[in-house]
């Protein structure tokens, strides 16, 4: 089997590191989880997220010349997507429908203070008498 960016393998930890963890993804072939790729939120000892012999699921997200496998837990999570853009649409609806009513509104207040204030001062059809 060869390992490809982008797939995702099980694995299990092999060894820990102050930097990252060692991960066996086939019978032989070994990839390295750096810290920053355990988990979404700051890892400052790894020893709280993994133990040697842990069965992990890793994703291939990179793969060198010289043959090191980087290797990503997180990123091997799969995420729902997020609620926010069917939010984002909702609210540029409701705004605009806002806006609309707003400007609808408005027109109708400034006619009718025209309207109001014309009549008042003997403006434009006006009886003056």
């Amino acid at each position: 089997m060869s390992i490809e960016v982008g797939s995702k393998l099980q694995g299990k930890v092999t060894g820990i590191t102050n930097f990252g963890a060692f991960v066996e993804i086939e019978k032989g072939t070994t990839g390295l989880v750096h810290i920053s790729e355990v988990a979404d939120n700051y890892v400052k000892d790894i020893n709280e997220h993994l133990s040697v012999g842990d069965e992990v699921k890793v994703k291939v997200i990179n793969v060198e010349k010289d043959g090191k496998i980087g290797l990503s837990i997180k990123k091997a999570v799969d995420k729902p997507k997020p609620k926010r853009q069917r939010d984002n649409r909702e609210r540029v609806e409701s705004f605009e429908s806002k806006m609309n009513r707003f400007l609808k509104d408005s027109e109708d207040r400034l006619a009718s203070l025209k309207k109001h204030t014309e009549s008042k001062r003997g403006g434009r059809g006006a009886k003056r008498g």
